[in-house]
């Protein structure tokens, strides 16, 4: 039996397949453009989403990759689930097991528990996110944001703004533009860092205002308030102050750079209502909705993949 293709961790994949998922992923982007949206490469397979954490962007952008791929797609509620009744979380594996579906997403607020999950089920696990661990499909949808705007990512200036110390995304993209060659830059005081940050191999900035007009990409990340057990910056108005976009530092951007963030931004903290208000008009700068438009083709290359 061939080896079942989990999807946990970005760091499993090479550089040359981490390109073949980047070029696969223009022919599942190509099929979204079409007046019927539909095709037949997954049909008969049963995929499960399995969310023990709130989420919009991830969780719908993978039921309309599955849809789109014409797989049948559960949503499994744990809200509504017989965890409520007592049921144990492996007891829940095994009864999902039984069920005889074939790919498994999951999203868990522990870190680390989607490998230990993907150990007791038989099909393919896909991490749609674990604690502050990694977020390797929301990793790859901003590589390739980045790789629809720039016909070479080597050596790109990326800054990357905020609240890295709990933040999955930081690390997942961190760790994959490195890997891609692209020239990674931290800005976050000391209280919004990891203890330890030397294994990331990047450089630091305590201020927007020190990479704002060097940077061609601006990834700014949301202040994860529901993971923080206590309050890491003084008020909004400090934040503001040395993180946030506003849209005097907006327009010192230089003339090519994007602006990307993961979603759903807090707005008034990461960035201005100003500048999200100009979005439509700055497309080809403000890239949070491409960022959401090119999750879901991202996740029919990497459901592909991880059933084909």
């Amino acid at each position: 039996m061939d080896k079942k293709k989990d999807i946990l961790s970005l760091d499993e994949f090479s550089v040359e397949q981490i390109n073949e998922f980047l070029i696969q992923t223009e022919s599942f982007a190509e099929i979204l453009k079409r007046d019927i949206k539909k095709v037949p490469a997954l049909r008969g397979k049963t995929i499960i989403n399995l969310f023990f954490e709130p989420s919009t962007r991830t969780k719908v952008s993978f039921e309309i990759a599955a849809k789109r791929l014409s797989a049948d797609l559960i949503n499994f509620n744990t809200s509504s689930s017989s965890l409520r009744k007592g049921e144990s979380e492996i007891d829940t594996i095994k009864t999902i097991n039984s069920m005889e579906n074939d790919l498994i997403i999951i999203r868990h607020s522990d870190s680390g528990y989607i490998n230990y999950f993907a150990k007791n089920v038989p099909v393919p696990v896909v991490n749609a996110g674990d604690g502050k661990h990694e977020h390797p499909t929301q990793a790859l949808l901003d590589l390739y944001t980045i790789y629809k705007n720039f016909t070479n990512l080597k050596d790109l200036k990326i800054a990357i703004i905020g609240d890295i110390l709990n933040s999955r995304v930081a690390r997942s993209d961190i760790k994959l533009f490195n890997k891609m060659g692209m020239d990674v830059k931290v800005v976050a005081p000391s209280m919004l860092m990891p203890e330890d940050f030397s294994s990331f191999k990047t450089k630091f900035a305590n201020n927007i205002d020190e990479v704002i007009s060097d940077a061609d990409v601006l990834y700014m990340l949301r202040m994860q308030f529901e993971r923080q057990e206590r309050k890491f910056y003084p008020s909004i108005k400090e934040y503001n102050k040395f993180l946030s976009l506003d849209m005097a530092r907006f327009n010192l951007m230089k003339k090519d750079a994007i602006l990307m963030h993961p979603g759903p931004v807090n707005r008034g903290i990461e960035i201005s209502g100003e500048v999200m208000d100009i979005e439509t008009l700055n497309k080809d700068k403000i890239k949070i909705n491409a960022q959401i438009s090119n999750g879901v083709a991202v996740r029919m290359a990497l459901l592909y993949y991880a059933l084909s």
